[in-house]
């Protein structure tokens, strides 16, 4: 066959170290095979490759060394090494850092992890108490299945040491058994609930185009409640029937516990799920059983797309206008962009699900690229929510309080009826400012031009752009004076301690993702939620994402003009998703929903279009806005991040950048720049900016590396390019 190599035959592998180029090696004892996972040496070390293709030769014969080892792995198929070439050449991204992203499974070198299983023995106890003959009927009534020894022990009501003694006196097998088993199997006719007519049109639209075969994008778009979950699990279901595997990209952890009892529901298993709060022993079980064809459907975060599939049939983005699914750091990509990639490799489908989708998708739909399928109604008797503005201007409120009386007369109103109300302000901690009314100063990062932000439920100061921590001081770190710290503007802890005041006899929750240790916590509280456990939801966009609170009926956001401020490109989309997002979490049940937006501003475009709720018109006049401005999803942008200690090398090297663009003026694309980058200096390094646009259609990053490979970069210098950058800080 074509794509495996004889013992010492030249081929190249491609390593996961930070080199420009692949390597050549001689094929080991027995072969390899193209896409072979291997371990090579390199100087005194040995590294992870995969067999890239035949070797390049042009070496010395005697000096090229031999591969070390075959990985026990399903080498990676030709599908995965081109998407990896691909998204590498898109987002100008080292080929190495891309295969990185695809081995992100720890131990692939290692003999398969094994477990201790039970089976029943050939010996008799030598006294058969009423524990031992438990045990014994449940290894009977399982037909010699194995169990792990918590599983039996469990089953038969027993402690482990009862087992323990069986297996002394042969009665029970103890075996060694893989640990990496294959995932359940799902049933796809197992019946998924009754749909409304619009959704079973559109899951037949989804299911005629899984048959197809073909690759097709469609973007799904439902408002919130509509039931978009079920009607694109039921394409799974049909992606299954066709014996191909699927994946579901969720924004947020927070979001899976209850996905993944639809999931069971609807299937009769669980499926596999790939992101950063699975142990390390289960990404391994999932890396390989994708591999192998025993997970039929991954739920995960963006970096599940890099995972080996075998038969990939079907990509799911689900809430896909989310930010998160944009890597800000290390390869800088889009998840969104790169499920449509890989599946058009696959040749399969892709579904983009989301109630207010990113104005990219929008304006691909409306120019035909992606099918369009809408649902306009709530799923059964829910409602969409009524929506109206409450101006501040005309609210009697003291400068240090933010819930204005008719909010927190609604507010009432909803609790006295046994109902949830949800307070929501995108902005973690206590307070976004400290300052000291002494000398004046605010308190800052030490390692970043951006301030500190009090944390009074950890009784810390944190920076969110590097992480930096540290106690609250009594005195000002500037001055020396003590206690004139003051908190300035609300965070939601500061909205819930006026909460708390404002409604004493109120039950409260706070979510907002650093007050919880780890994902677990926070899925328990958002189920304790759900099921009536607080009066009052106080919380930031995480609230927003898919959650569903039966009780819910009132949404009070507490300052709709705070994503409205600044120059970003993407504030007016993005005030309006969030603003319609966390308004659909109200009357998802029987019980009608309110959403009031306190503002300064009712008569500004966004606030108008949100309460009008004429989605079509605002994508329609903010497309029209991109596209006489030339910029995306009408025109190609991409930024240029220039870090260093030392802030005039960062300089220099952007204006030698800028003053050398002749690669880019080639193609129509013009620089903009250098400038500091709005939060100028992160962990001690500070940063420069340029901005490259381009007229859409343009060869942009083709352009962008012989523009920057005419300097070589030294010292402490760093350079990063983000095409489609999604943010400017």
């Amino acid at each position: 066959m074509d794509d495996f190599y004889e013992a010492g035959t030249l081929v190249a592998v491609l390593t996961t170290q930070p080199l420009d180029r692949l390597l050549d090696y001689r094929a080991p004892e027995g072969g390899c095979a193209q896409g072979a996972y291997v371990e090579v040496p390199l100087g005194p070390r040995r590294v992870l490759g995969v067999v890239w293709g035949p070797g390049q030769g042009g070496w010395d014969p005697a000096k090229v060394r031999s591969i070390g080892r075959v990985l026990d792995a399903v080498p990676m198929r030709a599908e995965l090494r081109s998407f990896l070439e691909r998204a590498g050449s898109y987002t100008l991204t080292p080929l190495s850092a891309m295969l990185r992203l695809a081995t992100r499974a720890p131990g692939l070198g290692e003999a398969p992890a094994r477990r201790k299983i039970y089976r029943p023995g050939t010996g008799a106890p030598e006294r058969l108490t009423d524990a031992r003959r438990r045990v014994l009927e449940v290894l009977e009534e399982r037909g010699g299945l194995s169990l792990t020894l918590g599983e039996l022990a469990e089953a038969a009501g027993v402690t482990s040491s009862v087992i323990k003694g069986l297996v002394t006196q042969g009665a029970v097998r103890e075996e060694e058994a893989p640990r990496d088993l294959p995932f359940p199997r799902l049933d796809p006719d197992l019946g998924g609930k009754d749909l409304t007519p619009d959704q079973a049109a559109a899951a037949a639209a989804l299911c005629e185009g899984i048959r197809s075969g073909r690759y097709g994008t469609v973007l799904l778009k439902g408002v919130t409640g509509s039931g978009k979950t079920e009607v694109y699990l039921e394409a799974v279901a049909e992606t299954l029937r066709r014996g191909r595997q699927a994946l579901v990209l969720l924004p947020e952890i927070a979001l899976s516990a209850e996905f993944l009892n639809r999931v069971e529901a609807r299937f009769g298993a669980r499926p596999a799920e790939w992101h950063s709060g699975v142990t390390v022993t289960e990404r391994r079980r999932v890396w390989r059983q994708v591999a192998e064809g025993g997970a039929q459907l991954v739920v995960g975060a963006r970096s599940a797309l890099f995972l080996p599939f075998r038969d990939p049939g079907l990509i799911v983005v689900d809430e896909e206008h989310d930010t998160s699914y944009k890597q800000e750091e290390g390869v800088l990509y889009n998840a969104r962009d790169m499920a449509v990639l890989r599946a058009s490799i696959f040749e399969g489908r892709v579904v983009l699900a989301s109630a207010t989708p990113s104005l990219e998708s929008w304006a691909n739909a409306a120019a035909g690229k992606y099918q369009r399928l809408d649902l306009t109604s709530r799923f059964g008797a829910a409602v969409l929510p009524e929506m109206r503005a409450l101006d501040l201007r005309g609210q009697d409120l003291p400068a240090n309080r933010w819930i204005s009386p008719a909010l927190q007369g609604a507010v009432r109103t909803r609790i006295d009826k046994g109902e949830q109300a949800l307070l929501f302000l995108n902005r973690r901690g206590y307070a976004p400012v400290t300052l000291c009314r002494a000398c004046g100063q605010q308190i800052g990062c030490p390692h970043c031009d951006a301030r500190m932000v009090e944390h009074r439920f950890l009784q810390r100061l944190v920076c969110h752009q590097c992480g930096e921590s540290a106690p609250m001081p009594e005195a000002c770190p500037s001055c020396g004076v003590a206690g004139k710290l003051a908190a300035v503007g609300p965070g939601v802890e500061r909205l819930a301690e006026e909460a708390a005041e404002v409604f004493p006899q109120a039950r409260l929750a706070v979510l907002s993702s650093d007050l919880f240790g780890t994902a677990r916590q926070l899925k328990e509280e958002i189920v304790k939620i759900a099921e009536g456990g607080a009066d009052i939801i106080i919380g930031t966009q995480l609230v927003a994402k898919g959650h569903n609170f039966p009780l819910l009926t009132l949404v009070g956001v507490i300052d709709a003009d705070l994503g409205l401020q600044g120059s970003d490109l993407r504030a007016a989309e993005r005030t309006f998703q969030l603003m319609r997002q966390v308004a659909g979490r109200a009357g998802r049940a029987e019980r009608a929903g309110v959403a009031l937006l306190q503002t300064f501003q009712p008569e500004h475009p966004v606030i108008r279009a949100i309460l009008a709720g004429d989605e079509e018109a605002f994508w329609a006049a903010e497309a029209e806005e991109r596209r006489v401005a030339g910029m995306p999803p009408y025109g190609r942008l991409a930024g240029v991040i220039l870090s260093s200690t030392d802030v005039q090398e960062a300089f220099d090297l952007g204006n030698a950048l800028a003053r050398q663009d002749g690669p880019l003026r080639r193609v129509g694309a013009q620089v903009y720049g250098p400038a500091p980058a709005p939060i100028a200096r992160v962990r001690g390094r500070h940063r420069v900016r340029l901005l490259v646009k381009a007229p859409k259609g343009v060869a942009l990053q083709p352009a962008l590396a012989e523009w920057a490979a005419q300097f070589r970069l030294k010292g402490e210098l760093r350079m990063a390019i983000d095409i489609d950058p999604q943010s400017f800080f």
